[in-house]
């Protein structure tokens, strides 16, 4: 599976220096919601391989978490160029994260 465990110190490796559409998924172990939308994404990391697909453990990475300002979870956060194109929170469809990665 290509989905990549994101943190503070691999950040700018794995996003910033990437040319990549890049999904990032921010869970906890505790979290049932995250637990249902976890499949979902390694799906999408599976399926797309021109996609950078990386979860992040906000209990581990809190810094990282802050500074997406992660309030709820599950977020995802789809950036592009280094920038943040799109956000959702909770559980959301396959296909709306897939609408999500394909926004401009």
């Amino acid at each position: 599976m290509n989905v990549i465990e994101l943190t503070k110190d691999n950040f700018d490796k794995e996003i910033m220096n990437s040319d990549k559409v890049a999904l990032i998924d921010f869970w906890a172990s505790w979290c049932m919601p995250c637990k249902m939308l976890s499949p979902v994404v390694d799906e999408i990391a599976e399926e797309n391989p021109q996609i950078k697909v990386c979860k992040v453990n906000v209990d581990k990475e809190g810094e990282l978490a802050s500074a997406f300002k992660v309030s709820s979870i599950p977020m995802l956060v789809v950036i592009k160029d280094n920038t943040v194109i799109e956000t959702s929170v909770g559980v959301v469809p396959k296909q709306k994260i897939l609408q999500m990665l394909n926004a401009k």
